[in-house]
Order: C-alpha cells, then structure tokens, then sequence
C-alpha cells in the first residue's frame, strides 16, 4: 500500500475529488486550508493580505499499481494549470489497523 498526498491550490479541489472519483477512490482524507510555497517557483499560499490565496491538501492510501496513474493525472493537472500549482507526494504505508 502506498500514500500518496497531494497538495494544491484552492481552486483545484473540485478537479483533486473528481479525479479520485473517476479512479474509483473512495477514501480519502482532506484538509481544506493549508499554508505553504512550493520550492521552485510557487507563490506563497498564507490567507493574509499579501499573500492571499490558500492551498488544500488530500491524503489517500491506495495499492501500489494505482500511484503511476495517479501521478500521471497530477502532472496532467499541474501542465494545464502551472499557474495554480498542484504537487503529489508517496511515500510507503507498513502497517494500518
């Protein structure tokens, strides 16, 4: 099993839910207000005056054959919508309960 977390802007959340959706990927967990800036070139999502805009996030645990796919939709979204700014994350799951 793998984790796979994604992290984006705002305004991709309905794009994040319908792509898992589409996938058949029932579970998941969302945080719907993160801060950050990405590490090349992302602007910084903080709420405040200056930097107002926020990002979300969304952790899903799903077998391993699904992460290629999953990637390949995230840099699909992210190629559309560079701008925006959406990045995935994987990481391994060793046990659950």
């Amino acid at each position: 099993m793998k984790a796979i977390m994604i992290v984006y802007n705002q305004a991709l959340t309905e794009k994040v839910e319908y792509m898992l959706e589409k996938l058949n990927i029932r579970g998941f967990t969302q945080w719907p207000t993160v801060f950050g800036t990405g590490t090349t070139d992302g602007e910084p999502r903080m709420g405040t005056h200056t930097w107002p805009e926020l990002n979300s996030a969304t952790l899903t645990i799903v077998n391993e054959d699904m992460v290629d796919t999953i990637l390949t939709k995230v840099k699909r979204l992210d190629a559309i919508n560079h701008e925006v700014g959406i990045r995935a994350f994987v990481w391994n799951i060793e046990k659950t309960a």
